[in-house]
């Protein structure tokens, strides 16, 4: 009898190994406290910035790492490029990323170079640890996860993309835009272009047909469709 109760518990699988990063020490406890309290789960270190997570990884060897995107030395992106880095280094390892807001950027950030063995939660999904405790799972087996909340924001952005105006213009068409936004006069144009001043003024009527801008003056609609152009460009 005890002999093969021994031998139950040897043959019970290991619990997966687990390094948290968040510069917030409150995150860090509540997700500590998450974890701990979970089966199966072992939290082998906790980190306050990249280059702690970045040490804690080789030392430790973790089957996942759960991470902020935001944290010092910039608190801009570092969650994401280490997981970007962990992608060459330790392609068997998964990670889970937190972000506190529904940022379609940072979805396509988390997946790039592939879904399996990535997940992108919101971080108030922490409170429920079924949902933290599963998506940790899946990434260590190869899966992937994706916030609902998240998936929503992707796709209004492409939606907000398929349905831009600016979609409309042909490669030429936004090529004489870029210039009517950075001020350039349409005899600038064809100089930079070497068209002649005609071809780009035909140019320049299309795109402001296709950007529904023909009823102002012509001041005015190089106006617009400046604005209409830098408001779908991406921040600086």
């Amino acid at each position: 009898m005890r002999s093969s109760h021994r031998y139950a518990r040897m043959t019970e699988p290991a619990a997966l190994r687990v390094v948290l990063a968040d510069d917030s020490f409150l995150v860090r406890e509540a997700l500590l406290r998450v974890l701990e309290a979970a089966d199966g789960i072992e939290v082998v270190a906790a980190c306050s910035d990249r280059d702690a997570l970045m040490a804690a990884v080789d030392e430790t060897d973790p089957d996942v790492v759960v991470t902020d995107i935001r944290m010092p030395p910039t608190h801009t992106d570092e969650g994401l490029q280490a997981a970007a880095e962990f992608r060459t280094t330790r392609p068997e390892m998964g990670v889970v990323i937190l972000s506190q807001y529904a940022e379609p950027g940072y979805g396509l950030a988390v997946l790039e170079g592939g879904s399996d063995r990535r997940a992108y939660l919101l971080k108030e999904r922490v409170q429920y640890r079924g949902q933290l405790v599963s998506a940790i799972e899946s990434v260590a087996s190869g899966g992937s996860v994706m916030d609902a909340k998240i998936v929503e924001a992707l796709l209004a952005a492409r939606a907000r993309s398929e349905a831009s105006l600016l979609n409309e213009l042909t490669a030429r068409e936004r090529e004489i835009l870029t210039f009517i936004a950075r001020g350039h006069s349409n005899q600038a144009i064809a100089d930079e272009l070497v068209l002649t001043k005609r071809a780009v003024e035909k140019h320049i009527n299309a795109i402001f047909l296709k950007l529904n801008l023909t009823d102002a003056a012509d001041v005015a609609r190089r106006v617009k469709a400046a604005l209409v152009y830098l408001a779908e460009q991406p921040a600086a």
